[in-house]
């Protein structure tokens, strides 16, 4: 793979398979276009690596080496990824050549509703479903949709009449390859995708939360390489050094919590709080990254460099999908829920 890849121990190099020398090569001809990596995943003839196989570090690498070079090419990689994981979790086979996305968020004002369609067991989805990245450029999707005792998965074809992308309402300039507008359905025909409940409650929803963590890692490698190789054109002050000293710092701790949560995924051990640890840091610490580089290189690369200004505007949107202080939050509860907190105390974790 001629592609620098990201690792994240020195013993955990990330195989040269042949998926993952494909989506490189895509990614590093992306320049914030997903054509190239959209016409990659089609040209897949094999499953795609899965979590929770033993190979889960290997996967979350190749996600933040994809991110390393371009944002928009990780953001379309990463949902195909989930759905593939997602249907596997659900023991749903996968069919080659097939470009999938995850439209899971809720909207205010946006509801999505699924009634109970045919006698060959499909379902029928009407209403709008917010955030859904690349819906005109997609073949397929895993989306959730109200039913009468919860929310549920469902997996559809994008490319029916009823299933139309609502134009003109991503005015994003991050991400702007990577559209992420509404959707409306109106009887667009849609097959379960396990129980009721089942996709919010099942392990993997964890973990397809810390594949997203890899992505904005990745992004951060993306700076740090463009900080070093600033520090290397001219001779770095003691501020310059002091700025990559803690760069590396900081993506050092990262690569461990994420090589360690890749261990807990493919033993059975991960949960949420460990995955809210996980991407609270990495979170904070890309929001670190892009403070480090404005001080450390001035306006000069924002203003001339649109790869880099490309990746920092990129990033800036991508990690937003982390709820900040309410992730912490969650944290939090689950903190006092497990440790049996209460008027008479509990255990402290630490």
């Amino acid at each position: 793979m001629d592609p620098q890849t990201v690792q994240f121990t020195p013993a955990g190099a990330m195989p040269e398979t042949a998926f993952a020398s494909a989506v490189l090569a895509a990614a590093g001809r992306c320049a914030g276009d997903p054509s190239p990596i959209l016409d990659a995943l089609r040209a897949e003839t094999g499953t795609p690596p899965l979590p929770g196989h033993g190979e889960t570090a290997a996967l979350w690498q190749l996600l933040a080496s994809v991110a390393a070079l371009d944002l928009t090419a990780a953001r379309t990689l990463e949902p195909h990824l989930d759905a593939a994981a997602i249907l596997d979790q659900a023991g749903v086979g996968w069919e080659p050549g097939i470009m999938w996305g995850v439209f899971a968020a809720e909207g205010p004002g946006a509801r999505l509703d699924a009634v109970e369609g045919h006698d060959d067991g499909s379902w029928l989805l009407s209403g709008d479903k917010p955030w859904c990245s690349l819906a005109g450029s997609l073949d397929s999707a895993v989306i959730t949709a109200t039913v009468p005792d919860g929310r549920r998965a469902f997996a559809l074809d994008l490319r029916q009449a009823g299933v139309v992308p609502v134009p003109g309402t991503w005015a994003s300039h991050g991400l702007s390859g990577v559209p992420s507008g509404p959707v409306r359905f109106d009887d667009a025909v849609a097959h379960p995708v396990g129980e009721t409940g089942w996709y919010l409650q099942r392990e993997g929803f964890a973990w397809g939360s810390l594949a997203v963590a890899s992505c904005w890692f990745g992004g951060a490698v993306g700076l740090f390489r463009s900080l070093h190789a600033a520090a290397g054109r001219r001779k770095p002050d003691q501020l310059a050094l002091a700025w990559l000293g803690e760069a590396d710092r900081l993506l050092a701790s990262g690569a461990s919590l994420l090589a360690d949560a890749a261990r807990s995924v493919d033993t059975g051990r991960v949960g949420w709080r460990q995955a809210h640890r996980v991407r609270g840091h990495i979170a904070s610490l890309c929001e670190r990254m892009l403070a480090i580089c404005g001080q450390a290189m001035g306006p000069g690369p924002l203003a001339f460099d649109a790869e880099h200004a490309r990746r920092v505007s990129d990033l800036q949107v991508y990690i937003r999908q982390h709820h900040a202080a309410r992730d912490d939050a969650a944290l939090g509860r689950l903190l006092v829920e497990d440790s049996g907190a209460g008027p008479a105390g509990g255990t402290c974790p630490w």
